[in-house]
């Protein structure tokens, strides 16, 4: 799954447990508690949902990187294995040894 898979899949479960919030205007970084409203009930139940789809347990203490929808989608990309992609490095090229 891609990125934009992963966060599709996390905010249809989001929104399925809070059908209240409006997947369009869900930010990255927005904290699904601080700046959503997600209650303890709430919030357990989209980690019993990400359980379910993606077959995945996720520990109580792996909770604070299910905190805002970037950092769900980082946390499921590495559980499933999922290669980040990789960083563009800067390359000079080689000049050679100098005389």
């Amino acid at each position: 799954m891609t990125p934009l898979d992963l966060r599709s899949a996390f905010l249809a479960d989001l929104t399925a447990v809070a059908p209240d919030l409006d997947a369009a205007t869900i930010g990255d970084d927005d904290h699904l508690q601080v700046d959503l409203g997600l209650d303890s009930m709430d919030f357990l139940n989209l980690v019993s949902a990400l359980h379910k789809r993606f077959g995945l347990p996720i520990p109580e203490a792996d909770y604070p990187r299910l905190a805002t929808p970037a950092k769900a989608v980082a946390y499921l990309s590495a559980m499933l294995g999922q290669p980040q992609p990789p960083l563009q490095a800067a390359r000079r090229p080689h000049a050679g040894p100098s005389r």
